[in-house]
């Protein structure tokens, strides 16, 4: 396995082009914040991460995790990278400077959990779970409990976690049966099981807290009866420290394809009979709103997950088509043997992965602006347009940027050929990570029904339209580049009617019968992806080019993002249009077949 490099020229290129960090630094509250210092971040980030990070992915996937005794283990490798993280303060980078936190905006931190994320993807859900849980005690608990909790977990010195799934309640939330009984000094007490718990369980951190959906007695049924509750792993004293040991257990840690060192552990609350201590977070009955607040960002992350696992894909897989040598190549020698780099199918699958790169990190950096702006724009207006803009981005950065994370994980081990199908390579690891994120926290099914069925309809189709104006503005800015952007031109505008004619289609279809909306929407939203990945690397490509014409930078790195957006136009885009018959067929034929029938 090739050494991890940190992109940071790209990551830089599209903080200033896509998610306009200057900018970002204006808001209220980041006035602490410039470009100079941001600047100075991402180096020590890249250090970090390349030195201390990287190295424990290898390790961890050949070793793993196992648990005795209620007690997981991890890699030691794991715990000297978690003590190195702690000391230098990446994982309160963004969080609120009240409770220890650096105050950066969130963009920054979609950065840190890019690097943390392709350093090596395992050990990374330990923080990127532990931000999530911050937010939603930051966002929803009394005082009390966010200074009895936040100050450890902003620094990760303690982790947290989310406790949604059961045994016989997965996407289907409402159906869990966990229970929380209330108590007379105002606490509960939380009988039940949970499955797929990511860092449930592990001797890394001091403490764990885990945010758990449970019932209280005589909840509605559903959704609207489920309430959040913090379950810490010890219970934590008036004066900050540690008392005894909580109420629940590591029953197992599941055997996964991929992920090996990351803890997914079946948690068992209230085993010794007396229940887990468990502390109201936002009110009963409000469970599900406080824990979208986590959700959404963890959404978010595992979009991350997809590019940063594709980014040290093709790191190892063009590093690998550098130093391979089988045949020759056209024009070459004869009798010489050529890197297979020089092969044009083996470039055409280096170039898939990396224009497919440049345009996931330009979606989910721009949607992590859009949060930042959301949160912090003195104008009203502008909040809300960026709220709705968010919303809209999130379940496309979730869900497309996972498939191309399987995807292109599979490219890169096809550009190892058979030595990518061994593991002693590394290139199947990447493959085995990356299949899960299409899976957890919300199906990618899900998202897309979510994004037909939620975001369109959002101001009468106003958010969507709105976004599609944006995308006809940069097809105007192409027409007056020059020549070199033609195909680029051309490419977009195709793509952009076709995801225009798709939309309309579903706004009325989706009205008419919900159905052929659904049948619709996961090819609906690989069009949303396709045409959006394709505008944002045009915008990359536009912004090169100014800063050529400027005298800005390294040309050659720069041209190669005019490369890549045409390529992009060119080859890729096509599958949006592609994708328009699959989005207006209708449900018609999905039920034409009997259950029984599909299989012999």
């Amino acid at each position: 396995m090739s050494d991890y490099r940190p992109p940071l020229d790209d990551i830089r290129l599209v903080l200033d082009e896509i998610s306009d960090i200057s900018a970002t630094c204006d808001l209220p509250g980041f006035e602490h914040v410039d470009l100079e210092t941001i600047d100075g971040v991402l180096e020590e980030l890249g250090r970090f991460v390349a030195e201390v990070v990287a190295p424990v992915n290898r390790i961890g996937d050949e070793q793993g995790c196992s648990v005795t005794d209620g007690v997981v283990t991890v890699p030691d490798e794991f715990s000297v990278a978690w003590d190195k993280f702690v000391e230098s303060g990446w994982g309160a980078i963004s969080q609120d400077p009240d409770f220890g936190g650096g105050g950066f905006p969130g963009t920054i931190q979609t950065v840190v959990t890019e690097l943390l994320a392709t350093a090596s993807r395992a050990w990374s859900m330990g923080p990127m779970l532990t931000v999530g849980a911050v937010e939603a005690i930051h966002s929803f608990a009394d005082e009390g409990l966010k200074e009895t909790f936040l100050p450890k977990m902003v620094t990760s010195q303690w982790s947290g976690t989310m406790n949604l799934t059961e045994p016989q309640a997965g996407s289907d939330v409402g159906a869990l049966i966990t229970r929380a009984v209330p108590q007379d000094d105002g606490t509960y007490r939380i009988f039940g099981t949970k499955i797929f718990i990511t860092f449930g369980e592990h001797e890394l951190t001091e403490n764990i807290i885990q945010l758990v959906l449970a019932r209280t007695p005589d909840s509605p049924p559903g959704t609207r009866g489920i309430s959040l509750f913090i379950v810490p792993k010890y219970l934590v004293a008036d004066d900050g420290s540690l008392g005894e040991r909580n109420d629940y257990r590591c029953v197992s840690v599941e055997h996964k394809l991929g992920l090996h060192a990351s803890p997914t552990c079946v948690l068992a609350f209230g085993d010794a009979g007396d229940g887990a201590v468990g502390y109201l977070l936002g009110g009963e009955h409000q469970g599900m709103r406080c824990m979208f607040s986590m959700m959404n960002n963890a959404r978010l992350g595992v979009g991350i997950e997809g590019l940063a696992v594709t980014e040290r894909a093709l790191q190892q897989a063009s590093d690998y088509a550098m130093e391979r040598r089988q045949g020759r190549a056209i024009g070459g020698p004869a009798g010489e043997q050529a890197a297979i780099i020089r092969h044009a199918d083996v470039r055409r699958m280096l170039l898939t992965m990396r224009a497919y790169t440049d345009a996931m990190r330009c979606l989910l950096y721009l949607n992590a602006a859009s949060l930042d702006v959301a949160d912090r724009h003195p104008d009203a207006d502008t909040r809300q347009r960026a709220a709705d803009r968010a919303e809209l981005l999130t379940p496309i950065s979730k869900a497309w940027c996972t498939d191309l994370g399987v995807e292109m994980t599979s490219v890169g081990v096809q550009v190892h050929g058979g030595y990518g199908y061994i593991e002693e390579t590394g290139a199947a690891q990447h493959l085995r990570d990356a299949r899960i994120s299409p899976i957890y926290e919300g199906t990618n099914g899900i998202q897309a029904m979510d994004l037909v069925g939620r975001k369109l309809p959002m101001s009468e189709g106003a958010v969507i339209g709105d976004l599609l104006v944006d995308i006809a503005g940069t097809v105007s800015d192409l027409a007056s580049a020059g020549e070199d952007f033609d195909s680029i031109r051309v490419g977009l505008a195709d793509a952009l009617a076709a995801t225009e004619e798709a939309t309309t289609w579903l706004m009325v279809h989706g009205l008419a019968d919900p159905n052929d909306a659904m049948a619709g929407a996961s090819p609906y939203l690989r069009m949303c992806g396709q045409l959006i990945g394709g505008w944002l690397v045009a915008r990359l490509a536009l912004g090169a080019h100014r800063r050529i014409r400027a005298g800005e930078g390294d040309a050659d790195f720069l041209e190669s993002k005019i490369v890549v957006a045409r390529f992009y136009a060119e080859q890729l885009l096509p599958v949006t249009r592609a994708q328009l018959g699959a989005v207006t067929a209708g449900a018609g034929d999905l039920y034409a077949v009997a259950d029984d029938a599909f299989s012999a």
